[in-house]
């Protein structure tokens, strides 16, 4: 599945585009399932904070897993399916380098917002245009559970961005909302978009959770800038390139091809609870 000049046009001169139906039913039900056991299992945690950055809130919940790979083979897998990477190539260009990957799950009624902010705030590549985020939508995303909100442009405007009082570790910029555009999307839906692109999640006012996985991406070319030290190329696998080995470098084995398996494997483990 590749995008059309269209959409990689809109990606270059808008910095973000949507694809309502880049997953599968099968690969949603996967997700849904792998996210059940990272969450009964503790792997998430709470970055909600009561308006000082510090103090963690017991009522308002904005749950994070940041990176997942470590412990999920469906999520270290995602990233190499050979979709991901056709579409991550045309458009940022190869080589292709998975820089991070997290979930954030929103409860239903408490779950809050991820404040706005622009990626490259924080990793300061020259061309934001180089690295781009996949963020795909696990539950149906709309305005009224806070879908993703991106505002278009913007990676042509530098933000100044401070701390987020929300959150325990996060920065935020304040750009005018009026631009912003919400990025309603169906289950499986994928939305990318440039590192230079403002965006954020709204509050979930619904009564069911609502989580949303992003994968970040960079071209080879930016490892060396910024926040992007050069000898630590080979600690973020390169998935397309002279270097892309399937993840054995980063991984000490190959990743690339098990996503078909990964996502049998956890569809069944559900099955068996």
């Amino acid at each position: 599945m590749g995008l059309t000049q269209e959409q990689v046009r809109q990606f270059q001169e808008r910095g973000y585009v949507a694809v309502p139906d880049f997953y599968s039913a099968r690969e949603v039900a996967a997700l849904r399932a792998e996210l059940a056991r990272l969450k009964r299992e503790g792997y998430l945690r709470n970055v909600a904070t009561e308006g000082d950055g510090k103090t963690h809130s017991h009522v308002k919940q904005n749950l994070q897993l940041c990176p997942m790979s470590p412990h999920s083979p469906l999520f270290r897998a995602m990233p190499f399916d050979t979709k991901v990477t056709q579409v991550i190539s045309q458009l940022i260009g190869d080589p292709v380098v998975l820089h991070l990957d997290q979930v954030f799950i929103k409860p239903g009624q408490h779950g809050i917002g991820t404040s706005w902010h622009q990626d490259n705030a924080y990793f300061q590549i020259a061309d934001p245009l180089k690295g781009t985020a996949m963020w795909v939508a696990v539950h149906d995303a709309t305005v009224a559970n806070g879908t993703l909100h991106v505002i278009p442009d913007s990676f042509r405007t530098v933000y100044e961005h401070s701390r987020d009082p929300y959150s325990d570790h996060h920065i935020r910029c304040y750009p005018d909302e009026s631009q912003a555009v919400a990025l309603e999307l169906p289950a499986g839906g994928a939305a990318f978009f440039a590192y230079g692109t403002a965006h954020c999640t709204r509050a979930n006012t619904t009564d069911q959770e609502r989580a949303g996985v992003a994968f970040h991406f960079l071209n080879g070319s930016v490892i060396g800038e910024g926040y992007f030290r050069t000898e630590d190329r080979m600690k973020h696998p390169y998935l397309t390139g002279p270097l892309a080995d399937g993840g054995l470098s980063a991984y000490g084995q190959a990743i690339a091809g098990t996503w078909e398996q990964e996502v049998a494997r956890a569809r069944e483990s559900n099955r068996s609870l």
